[in-house]
């Protein structure tokens, strides 16, 4: 144990503890919720650095507190790092989360009562996109579009272009949190194109897919704004990024700070930049086309098995499946019957759902973590077949009881990165 985790355990046990049980829950079960990974030793190495004492309100250059040659250099070694890896004109490393890179996006380049096109929350948009509940919902007028259930979850972009004339909006947003299937962003850039808007691209889940070379770059196809999170498919820190093109620089920088927020947190942004170094290394391509590879194999077996899935399969890191078809089960139910066993996911609507959110259709899932600790296709596979046997004999006790000790048993052939074996 290193010195600091020595000094929380004999000043503060209860919370030590509880770290403690946290790592021994994440070692010994499959992590398959699609926004979650393991970030690596270096990430947590920096977070837990004396930058977290430091206050650096402004941009490098241009603080508002004296003492900032170091973090200077820091934030302009990240900014240098997003700028290089997505091909972008600009980037901001400030936003603190997802929400908040993509609030401030929003009020960067719109006035409240804008309109937005953005995809249903149902059909795989998230809160920011627009959702009634959250703040940008009463902020902007967002309308939102649908996928084809029919067609596999395809987006009918001639549909779009024409619901784009009717609405006039100012941004056409694209990107999702739980929506399986590639995005033409071209389409989406002709489709902003006809009515003057600008085109932004919400890569949160997928950014270290997109950094990685496996999936689309939207900026390749000319988008105006691009904002993916760090923590999730990059396996950083928790936070945001904002790429733009050169002319929205000013007003993005200006959004963020100090339109929404006010000191960065400084440790995390030097993660970030460990975080970028690491996403432009070729073992990261490799990663990124295992993700790929495990969400097939993953999708294949459970179809193979009966499982109904939205959409039909995937083709990035998620799926959703619909439980109330397959196992008549609700995605809560589902959910707790898979930490039962010690695998990880997350309830999910499926498009249109009836039921309401807590209780929702469908369950999602994902390989970004499970890829971290080297699990490949055969393991999918594996992973696979205890869940349909958890889902479909949700209170057979004893088999429940079996399927967990066969799943630590799995996990123990994979170590957890940056936590020393137990």
């Amino acid at each position: 144990m290193d010195l600091h985790r020595q000094l929380l355990a004999a000043n503060d046990p209860e919370i030590a503890a509880a770290i403690t049980g946290e790592e021994q829950r994440q070692r010994d079960g499959i992590e398959l919720i699609p926004s979650e990974n393991y970030t690596y030793p270096e990430v947590l190495a920096a977070l837990g650095t004396v930058l977290t004492n430091k206050y650096s309100e402004g941009y490098p250059g241009r603080r508002y507190y004296g003492g900032q040659h170091f973090t200077d250099r820091i934030e302009d070694i990240a900014r240098e790092r997003a700028r290089a890896l997505f091909r972008a004109e600009h980037a901001n490393v400030q936003p603190l989360s997802g929400s908040a890179m993509n609030q401030a996006a929003y009020l960067a380049c719109l006035q409240p009562g804008d309109t937005v096109l953005a995809m249903d929350l149902s059909h795989g948009g998230h809160l920011t996109h627009g959702a009634p509940v959250s703040h940008m919902g009463r902020l902007f007028n967002f309308v939102r579009y649908k996928t084809q259930h029919n067609r596999q979850g395809a987006i009918d972009y001639d549909g779009l272009m024409e619901m784009a004339r009717e609405t006039r909006p100012k941004l056409v947003l694209c990107g999702f949190s739980s929506y399986p299937r590639e995005l033409d962003y071209a389409a989406f850039r002709r489709i902003a194109d006809s009515v003057g808007a600008l085109a932004m691209a919400d890569i949160a889940h997928i950014g270290g897919l997109v950094a990685a070379g496996v999936l689309r770059n939207p900026l390749d196809d000319g988008f105006d704004i691009v904002t993916t999170t760090v923590h999730k498919s990059l396996r950083g820190p928790r936070a945001g990024l904002i790429l733009c093109r050169q002319t929205l620089a000013a007003a993005i920088d200006a959004s963020v700070f100090p339109g929404l927020q006010g000191g960065p947190h400084m440790h995390t942004i030097a993660a970030t930049a460990v975080t970028l170094r690491k996403a432009s290394e070729p073992a990261f391509r490799d990663y990124g086309r295992q993700v790929l590879a495990n969400a097939q194999a993953l999708a294949q077996a459970l179809v193979g098995a009966g499982v109904s899935l939205v959409t039909g399969g995937t083709d990035n890191h998620l799926l959703v499946l619909n439980t109330i078809d397959s196992f008549g089960l609700d995605g809560r139910r589902a959910e707790t019957v898979l930490d039962e066993i010690g695998i990880t996911a997350n309830k999910q609507v499926v498009p249109d759902d009836p039921r309401l959110p807590l209780r929702p259709s469908g369950l999602r899932i994902g390989t970004p973590a499970a890829t971290t600790r080297g699990m490949r296709e055969d393991d999918m596979r594996a992973i696979a077949a205890w869940m349909v046997q958890a889902l479909r004999h949700p209170d057979d006790a004893a088999l429940l009881v079996r399927l967990a000790e066969e799943v630590r048993t799995f996990c123990r052939r994979f170590p957890l990165p940056g936590v020393a074996a137990a």
